[in-house]
């Protein structure tokens, strides 16, 4: 076998394609998915993480009584790291061409997540850990859906599923205690 790399293209294509189509920045020839698809995928994500970011944050306030400074001190952690995916979500939204929906017209219709309230601390870690298990499954079908056809964002899906999965461990935990 001369050729001691068969699976890469020669690097002449690649320079060539490269120079093809340039206003798609990352969007190149060789990106096999349906970008349309992804975005409107990435935008619910999107929507999840900011609803998720707003439940925990009024948590993080309202959290009363002889256990909630635990509670509290993972509502506003939580809080933190949604805020820090929905910046992922929305970066890659960006990469892939499209817009990241930020408006609250329609939020809650596009979250996959509710936002429910919770009267007791008892009811909020239960909903945290609902909205989480919700996350997790939508994340990893979303994950499995892109495959090899999109490895960036499907490892930026599953370093956020990662979290999801300690924070409902982390609810978990809190509500065994309550």
């Amino acid at each position: 076998m001369s050729n001691s790399q068969p699976f890469l293209t020669d690097v002449k294509t690649l320079r060539e394609r490269a120079r093809q189509h340039i206003e798609q920045g990352a969007v190149t020839a060789g990106y096999s998915a349906d970008r349309e698809t992804v975005l409107k995928l990435l935008n619910e994500a999107l929507a999840t993480e900011i609803v998720c970011t707003l439940r925990y944050k009024r948590h993080y306030y309202m959290a009363d009584g002889l256990n909630a400074s635990i509670a509290a001190d993972e509502f506003l952690e939580h809080a933190q790291q949604e805020q820090q995916h929905a910046d992922w979500l929305a970066e890659r939204i960006v990469q892939l061409g499209g817009a990241p929906n930020f408006s609250p017209e329609g939020l809650q219709s596009r979250s996959h997540a509710e936002y429910v309230e919770g009267e007791t601390l008892k009811e909020m870690v239960k909903e945290d850990l609902i909205a989480e298990r919700i996350a997790i499954d939508s994340y990893r079908e979303i994950a499995t859906y892109l495959g090899d056809k999109d490895p960036t964002t499907r490892r930026i899906m599953e370093e956020i599923l990662a979290q999801e999965e300690e924070h409902a461990d982390d609810m978990a935990s809190i509500l065994e205690s309550l």
